[in-house]
């Protein structure tokens, strides 16, 4: 098979499922991931399909929204850093809220036995990993549950966050950059992420390399409604540096 001929079945297999991931190409097409990757590359390039991590997406998809199963499983290593860098933000005897994603429920994951303070979460997987920590007071804010983030949202989360005030927000997004901020697939998860961030006196994102530059359909905010991003090594130093500038600072863990 010639290049453009895989090309266009590469194009209709990620239009009819939405995704399409280099290993599964490969496999496929019996050719390496090398040149999947060339591939999607020129795909991209004629705008036909946006690349993500370990794969891409149709093009004009800003609506798509893995599961979160697919997204615990991506960049796993690199949201386990994230998550280990994130403890030196956990305030000492504070109050902290966690919102739903992937990365940030891995925090959730990582906090210590001796940690003593108050979270706040809408996010029914942080708050399942909370449940029984010694330490921490739990508060659970309700609303309408979305099946693919198991996320509370509408209504009841806008106004529980409206009553509180919290140290510190352990952010999440599927999407950031300097020029189109921060950006998830459904409105009314980036209303209650819009929502939490006005709750709180200091932002902390986490959000690992692949998202940079992504945008996505509900735009919840800017990098300077951020003091602090986390993410990994994957992200250019020199973006990093763009994104300091605009007052944001940036760990790389």
């Amino acid at each position: 098979m010639y290049a453009p001929e895989r090309q266009q079945e590469i194009l209709r297999l990620a239009r009819d499922s939405g995704r399409v991931d280099v290993v599964s190409l490969a496999e496929e097409f019996q050719v390496t991931a090398e040149t999947i990757r060339r591939d999607l590359k020129a795909l991209d390039r004629a705008g036909l399909v946006r690349r993500v991590h370990g794969g891409a997406i149709p093009a004009g998809r800003l609506d798509f929204e893995p599961d979160l199963a697919e997204r615990e499983t991506t960049a796993a290593d690199e949201k386990d850093r994230i998550a280990r860098a994130a403890l030196a933000e956990v305030p000492a005897d504070g109050t902290m809220i966690v919102d739903a994603g992937s990365t940030a429920g891995r925090l959730a994951g990582v906090l210590t036995p001796e940690l003593s303070l108050t979270v706040v979460t809408h996010s029914l997987p942080v708050a399942a990993r909370l449940a029984d920590h010694p330490g921490i007071q739990l508060h659970l804010v309700g609303g309408r549950v979305r099946h693919r983030t198991r996320a509370a949202v509408d209504a009841w989360a806008l106004r529980a966050y409206a009553e509180i005030r919290a140290d510190v927000l352990f952010l999440a997004a599927n999407g950031f950059s300097a020029e189109h901020g921060l950006t998830t697939p459904d409105l009314a998860e980036a209303a209650v992420k819009r929502a939490a961030t006005a709750a709180a006196r200091r932002v902390v994102l986490l959000a690992d390399s692949s998202k940079h530059g992504q945008e996505h359909f509900a735009r919840f905010g800017g990098l300077d409604d951020v003091d602090l991003l986390i993410t990994d090594t994957g992200l250019d130093p020199q973006d990093a540096a763009a994104i300091e500038a605009g007052g944001t600072e940036v760990v790389r863990a």
